[in-house]
């Protein structure tokens, strides 16, 4: 099966088609690079460039893939959440095509797609396995899911304020690094010290509290993330050292970039080995554009030490926003059927996964 699946969520139009849910035939993203100079996703800004990049990447993608509209069985689109103007767009050129083509249609989740992210270029040996727990990180998501079969969620921790991503983005923007954040800050921290800073390990887990017979009761340990806290230090950090002298050096900017990145890729493989512990699910997952940080990914592994679940990740391609992870959950919904009549489907800024 040939799933044509479209994604702008944010500031990347994609196009991919994939086969299967699994085998990608084509995948093809413009990235807006005209952000950068603002420091963050301007939203009307990436509507319009939408507009602008959506055909050119629909036909290149067609032409990657070497196939024709009577090729493609379906098409899928990411129906939120995510910027209601980048949204409008993809959603509309897949109710037109849809209609146009007379192909049936699947709205997916964002987040769904980068856990589905984890099915690509996999073979039949080497997929994840149910039950399974999943952590997706990136900038708009901070959250751990639990999954007994496809496509059936159960959030069992999320963040209560700023996604890791988001957190990456932010400190980037006060070390003065530009925007993606989380690439500049991975590359800066290569030259750091992680050690060279204690910031704060944000655990939301509940203090004691005395039972009815009087004795003290420990709290579950929490699986939800705040990362204000972690920025907020590293902005009184960077302010104490200005104080104390001229404008931050490269040495102090990459000690403060790697003892961020340890601190907040030490919360998320602190909770992602707390769920394990507690699911004992046979996969563990990892996803999202974060997903792509090497140090995150050694860092879990050394937590998860003779853990028997199997440890997924997708290939950086794959980690941030794509079309290819949306055409690859989208194959798991059309195997129950579940399409979206075009003249019905609308973008949903706040759709939820569960």
């Amino acid at each position: 099966m040939k799933i044509l699946a479209i994604e702008t969520s944010c500031d990347d139009t994609s196009v991919a088609i994939v086969e299967d849910g699994t085998y990608v035939l084509s995948s093809v993203v413009a990235t807006q690079l005209e952000h950068s100079q603002y420091g963050g996703v301007v939203p009307e800004v990436a509507a319009r460039a939408h507009i602008q990049n959506m055909i050119p990447v629909l036909d290149e993608a067609l032409r990657e893939a070497a196939v024709t509209w009577e090729d493609i069985d379906a098409i899928a689109v990411t129906k939120g959440p995510g910027l209601v103007g980048s949204l409008i767009v993809g959603v509309n050129t897949a109710r037109t095509l849809a209609l146009l083509h007379q192909k049936p249609l699947i709205a997916v989740h964002h987040t769904e797609g980068h856990v589905y992210a984890n099915w690509l270029h996999k073979d039949d040996n080497n997929v994840p396995t149910f039950p399974l727990v999943c952590l997706t990180v990136s900038g708009g998501h901070t959250n751990l899911l639990y999954m007994k079969g496809h496509l059936e969620y159960k959030i069992i921790g999320e963040t209560h304020d700023d996604a890791a991503g988001e957190a990456y983005d932010k400190v980037a923007k006060l070390l003065g690094l530009g925007y993606p954040g989380g690439p500049l800050i991975s590359f800066l921290s290569q030259k750091g010290d992680k050690h060279k800073y204690a910031f704060p390990l944000v655990d939301l887990t509940a203090a004691p509290k005395r039972g009815v017979d009087g004795f003290m009761v420990e709290a579950e340990e929490s699986l939800d993330f705040s990362y204000s806290g972690l920025k907020s230090a590293v902005i009184r950090k960077v302010r104490e050292l200005e104080k104390q002298g001229n404008t931050l050096g490269e040495a102090e900017k990459a000690d403060i970039a790697a003892s961020f990145q340890y601190t907040a890729n030490e919360i998320l493989a602190r909770n992602l080995v707390r769920a394990v512990t507690k699911h004992k699910p046979t996969s563990i997952l990892l996803s999202g554009g974060v997903a792509a940080n090497v140090s995150l990914r050694e860092q879990i592994k050394s937590k998860l030490g003779t853990q028997n679940s199997k440890f997924f990740y997708p290939e950086p391609t794959c980690c941030t926003d794509n079309a290819a992870m949306i055409a690859a959950a989208a194959y798991f919904h059309a195997q129950i059927s579940d399409y979206t009549n075009p003249e019905d489907l609308t973008p949903d800024p706040n759709y939820k996964l569960a």
